[in-house]
Order: structure tokens, then sequence, then C-alpha cells
């Protein structure tokens, strides 16, 4: 039987990177994404198997009526979200509301569909859930929700057959730097200079490994990094 998996996000980096490898590998590919004409060119590349839907993660309504109008999903993956370096409310609210609010307006219309199935659903958190760095109070603390949303999502679905798992990448080198220092290409390269990162069809062939494993095993959750990354130090100012 055909399986179909929900991806947001579709449109670059992890999201376009696993849409691919799932079409791939013979599934149903259920993608969105703010941008149409970047889903338009994914439709074309992949065909028919391929579903693109413009959807925007902050349009909670539309959102819910998009996920609860969905069935025969087998897998969905939340992996829509966004940071950003600015400092002022407008901002930060979008990361908000795209990382949180979004992510669970839509597992929440999707959940029945998803038991029904026993299906799977695979949230993208990141490190900075588990360590701080300077500039990522929010960002950091959207995704230690989606963590922990994850975790207790995976208990309150005991005996449910549907499987949870949170995905913690590192560094990785994808668009999502570019949006988050203000498509500032330098700056992204000189953040990833001779680091060796990790790609977006890295943590793909991840999100593919977790969604193919057998039904009765269950990844709680997977931190990921690059070997030339570490965890951050303590920071000490000295007085005087």
């Amino acid at each position: 039987m055909t399986k179909t998996a929900l991806i947001t996000g579709a449109t670059a980096g992890f999201g376009r990177a696993a849409a691919r490898l799932f079409v791939a590998d013979g599934w149903q590919v259920i993608g969105t994404g703010r941008r149409q004409e970047r889903l338009d060119a994914l439709a074309e590349e992949l065909g028919g198997s391929f579903r693109p839907v413009t959807l925007d993660m902050r349009d909670l309504a539309a959102v819910e009526a998009f996920g609860r109008a969905q069935e025969g999903v087998d897998l969905l993956v939340n992996n829509a979200g966004l940071a950003s370096q600015d400092a002022e409310w407008g901002p930060l609210e979008q990361v908000i509301e795209t990382n949180i609010s979004g992510l669970v307006a839509l597992t929440r219309a999707l959940l029945p569909a998803l038991i029904a199935r026993k299906g799977a659903l695979i949230n993208i958190s990141s490190v900075a859930a588990n360590y701080p760095y300077r500039g990522g109070a929010v960002y950091g603390g959207s995704k230690a929700f989606v963590r922990e949303f994850s975790l207790c999502l995976r208990a309150d679905l005991h005996g449910s057959g549907v499987r949870v798992t949170s995905i913690e990448p590192g560094m990785a080198e994808t668009e999502f730097t570019l949006v988050r220092n203000g498509w500032d290409q330098e700056a992204s390269d000189k953040l990833y200079g001779g680091v060796e990162p990790m790609t977006g069809e890295d943590i793909a062939k991840t999100i593919h490994w977790v969604a193919t494993l057998p039904p009765h095993l269950n990844i709680n959750s997977l931190e990921l990094m690059p070997v030339n990354q570490d965890f951050a130090g303590f920071a000490v100012a000295r007085n005087g």
C-alpha cells in the first residue's frame, strides 16, 4: 500500500530534501509552503506523487481547516519554522506563530487521521532546544517547546500505535540561515566556513530513517550535529 507523508515547509531546506527523498522511495507527498512558485517548481520536478498546497502556518484558521480535511496521511513532518536575529516584536511574533502555534494547530487537526492509520509524527526541533546561545532566546524557547510537546504528545498517544519523534539538528547549511540573517550570504558563509556542516539531504535521510523503522519502534528524540560542532562552553565576564 502506498503511504502518504505531509511535509510542512517543503519549499526549501530539510522539507524540500525530504519531499524529494520520500517521493523517490514511492511515497505520496503533500508539501506545504508559503511560496507558490517554489511549490509549483517542485511539483513539476516530482510529478504526480507530489501535491503542493500553499499554506501560511501563521493563519491558524486555514491550518486547522486544511488539517481536518486530510485523510489517509501516514506521516506528518512538522518542518516549517524560522528564526530571527531581529529584536523587534513583529519578527519574534512570526517565529512564535510559525514554530509553535501553527505546529500545534496542524498536529491537533490531523491527529484523528494519524490515529486511524497508526501513523507517525516527526517534529523538527533543534539543538537550540537543549543548549543556549546568544540571540537565541525566542528561537531556542520555541524549539524547546517543540521538543517537550513531542515528548508529552508521545505520552498522550500511549496505546494508539502512533509514533512521535523530536529530531534536533545542529549546524546545517540551508536557506534557513540566510533567512535568519536577513539574506546576508556573507554572514552565512562566515558561519559555516570550514565547518563541514550538515546538509538538508542529511536531515532528510534521518527523517526517512525514523519514518521507515518497524512500527513497534519509537525514536523519542534524536540529536545530531556535524563532527566539527560541539556543546557550547560557559561564558565568563571578568570585572576590572
